[in-house]
């Protein structure tokens, strides 16, 4: 009911009736209004009033009253009768609300009166007391607007066993294995008996008609069963009166004639068993209808009949309720039965039906009751004896807005054009997927269907009254002799209390009726409370009183467990289409060639609602169609047997010629004779060559089968010929690799004239032991340093990017190349959208790295990183003005950031990602507080802001300790930020004089210790600081040129640097530079000049400054010549590729591969069990992160369960699988300790003539450290 976190509003309502105080034999008026406890704020509400015997003409005003302001709803006067439901609007918050915690009151003012002497209503007993007013007063919640949120629940405990079994899936014509670990819950309940639409009283000498539903555990009918009904007669004793069986339905009808019977009350049992002493699966208590006792009520009841199918939405179902009228001076047509249907915890039908014959009320049956509609019947007696009953009845899971989708046509083959017929109601916004149907069977339960919408649902039924909302009442004083037991023992249907049916519900009353049973009673001294535990519920025990300790209260009850989802599924469409006014639309599709069966997910939202349509299926199919069987990859000199499957589709024979196409980069040699085949029904046929590639590269083989005409006979019959799909022709890539492990040296020049040319000039040379025909080289011109970084946003590491600061090194450059082309005016709409999908994509893939507390891990599990947190806040905030960024999560992260912050203003470190080589004369938290308060005011966070002034006290005081170089630079740019001229110019001044200067290049490092990425990141750092301040000189630029020149040099082939850290810095210190040193004018003109003579002009200009020009060139050995003539800057580079055998000696890292193998299998797919060594030699107690990159032998793939059980290992922080390469990343190594991997490898694919494959073992933050091995396949 309440949800958890959820900011309410409590208000009150008044009710009292103000009459004339006359003797009780006069009849009294008699009022009762009911209302939801828990109201959403902003939504329309009802209350319903009814108002019974006036003796005068009253005055119902009914008003809203909030924050001193009164809203008068209704002013009405009647002297008649009436039963009405009155709506009402329920204002919203003035403030908002997730940045504030709102207490306010409303006031809802219900009052009847008139002129004349005033007498008290009052609430519970009815008893009238002249001389004053006293109102009735209840709590009730609303709740603000609601807010959906998701999680997933693991292995929650239901008090039954659980276990893990495993599930095994195997294709046969494939050989895949796929296992997977299901959580099974073991219940002892296998099924249950229970009485429905079977009355609670009769008469002596009537016939008692009921009925007995058979279940199972899962709630589905149990058909031709036998059951027995027994009476039971006092203390195990029992009767046994019928032996019934269940229809198809699970129901079994039973009559009893009553008059042979004693005059008392019946105690029906049901059973499956016939012993002496039956096991009762189901009771039911029939009470005998007697003349009431001066003490006692009358025993009239009200019943609502069960309703066996869901409701159907859009039709109108009748309801009957069955009645008894016992005890009471009822003229006839003057009692009235009340219902109001409820759904969400709102009234969304009401109305009354007069007591005449056979009662049946119709209900409107519409998708605001959608999943189950809580119906409640009541009415008032004239003894003022309130009846009630409810009942849930699940209905059809419907939508207002109706959505439909079609295909046309409806029967494809591949590649065929198709339409997507779409129609919801106009406005709808919809999105649409389609989903490979075997997308299902590995991942079932992954589909959008209305189950999981209505799981969402904050508040799908309302069971209680949340426990703060609970109208205390005092104790009831009882005479002495005088029954304290309100009503006998049995379950709440046979009690109908109507308190608690309105209880269960979620409503509260105002009436001036007896009606609710005290919470306590006091008797001889001792009070006794009412037990929460046994509160009327249906399929519960009914109430009853039990001595407690005076003041205790129960627990409230649980709240409704929220359960949300969440789905991302791989399609072959995923897009957003208006329907516009007509509330129809077209999509043209292309049909891709995969034989399969899509199905569709397409939902809508427009201002009628949400709209799901249901499941639609295409079939892709083919008379028949190939399958090509080939490995990801192979090495030189490897070949393997290519095969070519042909099924056939149709329900006769076809002759097919099966033909390769051919290449002149690699042999197919047939290994049988390949010609024309019979294929007949639903058979298939394998055809196969042996392929030796000749070149390295990607390489297309292409395989064509055609169905042919022949009068050769095929199983006796003729050979047919579709008349559609006659050739299919099936493209697959392989990738062909060189031996030995690749390197990579890149050149770069930033080459501005500004008059006279500028040349550069550089030797290559290959190594020795190149592997022959590995290498290859070429040449790259753009018209601005970060144009190469913007030509590979999504790939300027050729690293993994498992972790979440590696995904935010795909995030931020784009960032900051926007920023500058923004600043510029150089954004068009296609750099535009290209950038804004890669942040939105890398937005939603960060938010998994994010922890309930707002805090952002490495792997999105464990405790918070400081670091990563910082360095997130600092990229959203910038990425707020290019994409959709949530405002509570960037306030929930920095508010958890701010609680780190120590009493000396350092913030604490927790977890770990930064470079150790970092380290030196300063403390780490020197260091990282520096990043946190830099990444603070790039935020635009004032410097006069608590948290950003303390931590500026603490950098303040580590200034006077300049030995660590990184944590200089770093400062020296949180200083400008902070505007503090004098300390920066201060820690500047040190910079330049630790620099390194040499031919017109400036560069930073940490001490003495070489690392290329760190030396990166200071460098970046200081350039900042350069650029930054508010005013800057002619000679600034200058000395910030020489730095960007260096930095320039140090870019890989893809325009980021070494890691992630120095790639991100790098490129924010760039794209400041470029902005800065714009200009919109200037042409150059590029001129390379090989060793052989050859010569390549290339031309930069302001209309092609950001088009990435590139060519292959020929001489990977001599000297090259670059010569840069005119007025504008150019940026070139020269990436020279190739291969050696893989190096055996190392010095910072070693790794070892022990293949394990049974060589004597006879089995189609070896394993192969690797047993990896990792160990770290440096100086340092331990290293950064480590990643181990395991190359597959060629037609190999990892087990399953195996690269689970690595994912499980100690130091593991994650596993993944990128094309034929598992990447296991390591939390650290410590030095001289090995670390061991052990994983099995299955081959898929045969491949002859294996060559090794590589293993690599490397720092993450600084990959030059870094050790290979090879391991072969040990079997000959």
């Amino acid at each position: 009911m309440v949800l958890p976190g959820l900011q309410v509003w409590r208000w009150i309502l008044f009710a009292c009736i103000h009459w004339l105080c006359v003797c009780q034999e006069t009849p009294r008026p008699v009022y009762m209004v009911a209302i939801p406890a828990v109201i959403q704020a902003g939504s329309e509400a009802k209350l319903c009033a009814s108002l019974l015997q006036p003796n005068e003409t009253l005055v119902m005003t009914i008003s809203l009253m909030a924050d001193g302001q009164n809203k008068r709803l209704l002013h009405e006067s009647s002297d008649q009768e009436f039963h009405r439901c009155f709506q009402f609007q329920v204002s919203p918050p003035l403030v908002d609300i997730p940045n504030h915690s709102i207490k306010s009151v409303l006031y809802c003012s219900a009052l009847m009166h008139r002129l004349g002497s005033l007498c008290n209503a009052s609430l519970f007993y009815g008893k009238c007391q002249c001389g004053g007013v006293k109102r009735s007063t209840l709590k009730l919640l609303v709740a603000p607007a609601l807010q959906f949120s998701f999680c997933v629940v693991h292995g929650v405990g239901t008090g039954n066993c659980e276990t893990y079994h495993p599930i095994i899936v195997c294709f046969h014509l494939t050989g895949i294995t796929r296992s997977e670990e299901k959580n099974i819950e073991l219940s002892y309940v296998i099924g249950e008996l229970t009485f429905v639409d079977t009355p609670q009283i009769y008469a002596h000498g009537s016939i008692i008609e009921g009925k007995i539903n058979a279940v199972r555990f899962n709630n589905t009918a149990i058909s031709d069963m036998i059951v027995y009904l027994f009476e039971e007669k006092g203390w195990s004793s029992y009767l046994r009166l019928q032996n019934l069986t269940t229809d198809g339905r699970g129901i079994a009808r039973f009559s009893v004639n009553t008059t042979s019977m004693p005059k008392e009350n019946i105690n029906l049992v049901v059973s499956m068993t016939l012993y002496s002493i039956p096991m009762p699966a189901g009771q039911h208590v029939l009470s005998l209808i007697q003349p009431a006792a001066p003490d006692s009520k009358p025993s009239s009841s009200l019943a609502i009949q069960k309703v066996e199918k869901p409701l159907a939405c859009g039709q109108a179902v009748s309801i009957t309720i069955r009645y008894a009228i016992v005890g009471e001076t009822v003229p006839k047509g003057s009692v009235d039965v009340l219902y109001l249907a409820l759904s969400r915890g709102v009234i969304v039908q009401h109305g009354h039906v007069n007591v005449t014959g056979v009662v049946t009320l119709k209900l409107a049956v519409v998708p605001e009751m959608a999943p189950v509609v809580q119906l409640l019947v009541y009415s008032m007696l004239p003894s003022e004896t309130v009846i009630a009953h409810s009942m849930n009845f699940p209905t059809e899971k419907c939508f207002r807005n109706k959505v439909l989708v079609e295909f046309s046509p409806s029967n494809v083959v591949p590649g065929e054009e198709n339409t997507l017929h779409l129609s919801a109601q106009p406005g709808s916004l919809c999105g649409l997927s389609a989903v490979d149907q075997s997308v299902g069977i590995m991942e079932p339960g992954t589909r959008l269907d209305a189950d999981k919408i209505f799981d969402l649902l904050p508040v799908k039924e309302t069971t209680y009254i949340p426990y703060e909302l609970e109208d205390p009442v005092a104790c009831l004083r009882v005479r002495p002799r005088r029954s304290i037991m309100p009503f006998p023992y049995g379950t709440s249907e046979e009690i109908n209390d109507p308190y608690a049916v309105f209880q269960t519900l979620g409503l509260k009353l105002a009436t001036n009726l007896d009606i609710r049973v005290p919470s306590c009673l006091s008797y001889q001294g001792n009070q006794y409370y009412l037990a929460y535990s046994h509160m009327a519920r249906p399929g519960s025990a009914g109430p009853r009183l039990e001595m407690a300790v005076a003041g205790g209260l129960a627990a409230p009850p649980p709240p409704p467990i929220q359960t949300v989802r969440t789905f991302f599924p791989e399609t072959w469409f995923w897009d957003l289409v208006e329907v516009g006014e007509s509330g129809s639309a077209d999509v043209p599709l292309t049909v891709p060639d995969t034989i399969t069966t899509w199905e569709t997910e397409v939902f809508c939202l427009a201002p009628s609602g949400f709209g799901l349509a249901p499941l639609v299926k295409l079939t892709v199919s083919q008379p028949f169609f190939l399958e090509l069987t080939l490995p990801y990859s192979v090495i030189r000199g490897e070949h393997f047997e290519l095969k070519a499957t042909v099924f056939n589709y149709l329900s006769k024979c076809i002759m097919v010629s099966v033909t390769p196409a051919l290449s002149s980069n690699y042999t197919l040699t047939p290994l049988r004779d390949v010609q024309d085949s019979c294929l007949c029904a639903n058979g298939r046929k394998t055809f196969s060559w042996t392929m030796a590639p000749s070149v390295l590269g990607v390489l297309n083989v292409s395989v064509s089968a055609a169905a042919v005409q022949s009068h050769t006979a095929c199983d006796n019959g003729v050979v047919n010929v579709p008349e559609r799909g006659r050739i299919d022709t099936v493209t697959r890539s392989l990738l062909v690799k060189a031996e030995g492990t690749e390197k990579t040296h890149t050149y770069n020049w930033l080459l501005c004239p500004t008059g006279d040319s500028l040349t550069e000039e550089v030797e290559l040379q290959l190594p020795q032991n190149v592997v022959d025909g590995s290498d290859r080289i070429s040449l790259s011109v753009l018209g601005d340093i970060l144009g190469r970084a913007l030509n590979n946003l999504d790939g300027l590491l050729q690293m993994p990017y498992g972790c979440g600061e590696q995904n935010m090194a795909l995030l931020s450059p784009n960032i900051y190349i926007l920023e500058y082309l923004r600043n510029t005016k150089q954004l068009i709409p296609a750099i535009l959208d290209k950038a804004t999908k890669f942040l939105t994509s890398g937005y939603q893939r960060q938010l998994n790295y994010k922890n309930a507390d707002g805090a952002y891990s490495t792997f999105g599990q464990g405790l918070g990183n400081t670091w990563l947190t910082a360095f997130v806040l600092r990229s959203f905030g910038k990425a707020q003005s290019f994409i959709y960024v949530d405002p509570a999560t960037m306030e929930q992260s920095k508010t958890w950031l701010e609680r780190q912050q120590g009493k000396h203003g350092c913030f604490r470190i927790l977890g770990k990602l930064l470079n150790n080589r970092m380290k030196g004369g300063v403390t780490d938290e020197v260091t990282l507080t520096a990043y946190i308060t830099a990444s603070m005011l790039e935020l635009n966070m004032s410097v006069s802001d608590p948290v950003v002034d303390h931590s500026l006290s603490c950098l303040k005081n580590s200034t006077s300790d300049l030995s660590n170089t990184y944590a200089t630079a770093l400062l020296a740019y949180t200083f400008t930020l902070a505007g503090d001229m004098e300390t920066r110019a201060r820690l500047l001044q040190h910079l330049n004089a630790i620099s390194f200067q040499e031919g017109g290049l400036l560069h930073w490092s940490q001490s003495s210790e070489t690392s290329p990425s760190l030396e990166v990141e200071i460098s970046s750092y200081v350039l900042l600081a350069s650029l930054s301040a508010s005013s800057r000189s002619t000679s600034d630029l200058g000395y910030a040129s020489r730095i960007v020149r260096w930095l320039v040099r140090q870019q890989n082939a893809y325009g980021g640097f070494s890691s992630t850290q120095d790639t991100v810095v790098a490129l924010q210190a760039l794209a400041l530079y470029s902005t800065r040193v714009f200009s919109r004018g200037g042409a150059s003109t590029v001129a390379v000049r090989s060793p052989s003579g050859e010569q390549c002009l290339f031309h930069v200009n302001q209309s092609n400054k950001l088009l990435y020009q590139e060519r292959a060139l020929q001489d990977t050995e001599g000297k090259y010549s670059v010569e840069v003539k005119g007025s504008a800057c150019a940026s070139v580079q020269v990436v020279l590729h190739y291969n050696i055998p893989t190096p055996t000696r190392s010095t910072t890292f070693s790794i070892q591969v022990t293949p394990d193998v049974d060589c004597n299998s006879k089995s189609l797919r070896p394993r192969v069990t690797l047993r990896l060594q990792c160990q770290y030699h440096g100086k340092e107690l331990t290293t950064n992160m480590i990643l181990v990159d395991l190359k597959m032998l060629s037609g190999f793939s990892p087990d399953p369960d195996s690269l689970g059980r690595l994912r499980g290992s100690s130091q593991v922080d994650r596993v993944d699988i990128k094309d034929d390469h598992v990447l296991t990343y390591l939390t650290e190594l410590t030095s001289l300790f090995p670390f061991h991997i052990t994983l099995d490898i299955i081959q898929e694919v045969p491949v002859q003539n294996l060559k090794p494959a590589v293993v690599q073992i490397y720092d993450y933050y600084q990959p030059s450290d870094q050790a290979e091995t090879e391991y072969v396949f040990p079997c000959k």
